[in-house]
């Protein structure tokens, strides 16, 4: 454990204050806690979207949610489920390996970027998302 010595607005201290009081915890543990929510868990993450992950944190709400909008494309999408089914039926040539290969890692990276997303609106706001919200 490592101790540090931060200044913070009296508004987010009063609301370290209210959480705690509430959690009956001390203040200390509560903002401890809300630094390592924040702060990414990203070693079990792939290297290449590590960064894009760790800077999420500092995006505004909006562009939060063009990233938690965001979708594979519809082509992308209908190729990768054709290679899939394809693969199911016969050997994929070593083209059509890579190319599912590629778009696979594409889908995983969206959906990262997307969890990312929500956990962090859904940190910001303070509770859960409801679905309604999520649409």
């Amino acid at each position: 454990m490592t101790t540090i010595t931060l200044d913070l607005p009296e508004q987010t201290m009063e609301q370290a204050r209210q959480a705690a009081a509430v959690l009956q915890r001390p203040v200390e543990a509560v903002l401890a806690d809300m630094v390592q929510s924040v702060l990414p868990e990203i070693h079990d993450a792939p290297a290449e979207i590590r960064a894009e992950l760790t800077e999420m944190t500092w995006l505004d709400n909006q562009a939060l949610w063009d990233v938690a909008r965001r979708m594979m494309s519809p082509r992308n999408e209908k190729r990768m489920r054709l290679l899939s089914e394809l693969q199911g039926e016969r050997e994929l040539t070593t083209a059509e390996e890579e190319e599912l290969e590629g778009l696979r890692r594409e889908y995983g990276r969206i959906t990262l970027l997307k969890a990312r997303a929500y956990a962090l609106l859904s940190l910001r706001a303070g509770k859960p998302l409801s679905r309604i919200e999520t649409i």
